[in-house]
C-alpha cells in the first residue's frame, strides 16, 4: 500500500474526527471514574491535529507520525498527552515511509514497549494498553501468517474485545485506581479512545485496500 498524500489525509482526518465525535462520551466515561477531562483534552488534542491536516498530510509517513504525536503531547493535558505523545512518536521512529505488515507489527510492537515503559503501566490495570496489546497481537499474528486478509476487521474485532475487557477491570492506574472496587463495572476512557482510533484507522486502511485491488483487477 502506497501512503499518499491523499490516504495520509484521510487517515488524519478519520482519527481526528472519530475523537472528536465521541468526546462527550469520553467525558461521560472519564466522569464516573476519573476527573471526567479525557474527552476534552483528546478534543483539544485532535483539534490541533486537524487544524495541521495539510502540513502533516504532505510529510513522509515517519515525520507525520512524530509531528502528531509533538500535537498531542502539547495540546493534551494529563496523563493522556504523554502516552499518545509516546505511542506517536515511537511509531514515526520506527516505522519506514512505506511500511509492510512485518515491519508495521514490529514498530506497533515498540510504540506499546514505549508506552508501557512511560505509564508505567501493563495490560489488566484498565488502561488503553488492554485496547492496544490484543491490536499488536493480531498484527503479530497477520504478520506470521504472511498475509493481510480481513486485517481491519481482526484488528477492530481485537479493539471491542479488548475494550469490552477493561469492563469487570479493577483500575490500577491514574484517578480511577483512587475508587478501587468501585472502578469495577465501567469502561475504561483511554480504553474507548483507543479503540476509536484503532476502528477509524483500519478502516480507511481497509478502503485503500480495496480500491487498489478493484484497480488491479480493471487493468489485468
Amino acid at each position: 500500500m502506497t501512503f499518499d498524500q491523499a490516504l495520509k489525509s484521510r487517515l488524519i482526518r478519520a482519527a481526528a474526527e472519530a475523537v472528536i465525535g465521541h468526546a462527550q462520551e469520553l467525558t461521560d466515561l472519564d466522569r464516573a471514574i476519573g476527573d471526567g477531562d479525557h474527552g476534552i483534552n483528546m478534543k483539544r488534542g485532535f483539534e490541533a491535529v486537524l487544524a495541521d491536516l495539510d502540513g502533516l498530510a504532505a510529510k513522509p509517513l515517519p515525520e507525520l507520525l512524530r509531528g502528531l504525536g509533538t500535537h498531542l503531547v502539547i495540546t493534551i493535558g494529563g496523563a493522556s498527552g504523554p502516552l499518545y505523545g509516546t505511542l506517536f512518536l515511537t511509531l514515526g521512529k520506527e516505522l519506514p515511509a512505506e511500511p509492510g505488515l512485518a515491519e508495521a507489527s514490529r514498530a506497533f510492537a515498540a510504540a506499546l514497549a514505549a508506552v508501557r515503559a512511560r505509564g508505567r503501566s501493563a495490560p489488566g490495570e484498565k488502561t488503553m494498553l488492554d485496547v492496544l496489546t490484543p491490536v499488536g497481537e493480531a498484527l503479530q499474528a497477520a504478520a506470521a501468517a504472511g498475509g493481510e486478509g480481513d486485517l481491519a476487521s481482526r484488528l477492530a474485532a481485537a479493539a471491542d474485545r479488548g475494550l469490552e475487557a477493561t469492563r469487570p477491570m479493577l483500575a490500577r492506574k491514574g484517578r480511577a485506581s483512587f475508587l478501587g472496587e468501585r472502578s469495577i463495572g465501567h469502561l475504561d476512557p483511554g480504553a474507548r479512545s483507543s479503540q476509536l482510533l484503532v476502528h477509524a484507522v483500519s478502516a480507511v486502511l481497509a478502503a485503500a485496500q480495496s480500491a487498489g485491488q478493484s484497480a488491479e483487477g480493471a487493468s489485468a
